[in-house]
């Protein structure tokens, strides 16, 4: 007797391994580990490198820091990630690309997304000649008032 379609449970790299093919990525271990982290957990996410592999670390994997950089790199050129940089040399990787802001807790390390709709602006200035704006990244920076 064959299963039903609703007892037939997906597979632990289905999600993950479908993000991949869906932007014509070959699923390596690696990015296939790195996706399943970074996308199977039902929750947008804004991630480190280093917090990445040091979950990476936890689960057994052996991946590389500098191969996480790569793929995430890589994530973020096919559009499955968004980069964040909030300050030089300290970048976050956001699973949500869709169009939003962000606050970033500076005494916390931390981002928390903004509605793009709760952000507006007087006037956007006219981009350089020979050139079209693609997007706008704001990045507020607060910090927590003491008690």
């Amino acid at each position: 007797m064959k299963p039903q379609m609703d007892q037939i449970k997906p597979q632990p790299y289905a999600r993950a391994l479908e993000r991949l093919r869906s932007v014509g990525l070959r699923p390596t271990r690696q990015r296939l580990a790195l996706a399943r982290l970074l996308f199977d957990r039902g929750m947008e996410r804004h991630i480190t490198a280093e917090a990445l592999h040091e979950e990476v670390q936890a689960t057994g994997a052996k991946v590389s820091l500098a191969t996480i950089y790569n793929t995430l790199h890589q994530f973020t050129d096919m559009g499955l990630l968004r980069e964040v940089v909030v300050d030089c040399g300290r970048a976050y990787f956001d699973t949500n690309v869709g169009d939003h802001h962000h606050f970033f807790f500076e005494d916390e390390g931390r981002l928390d997304d903004i509605s793009a709709s709760n952000v507006r602006f007087a006037e956007m200035p006219a981009p350089p000649e020979g050139s079209t704006v693609v997007g706008v990244d704001v990045v507020i920076r607060v910090r927590r008032q003491p008690k």
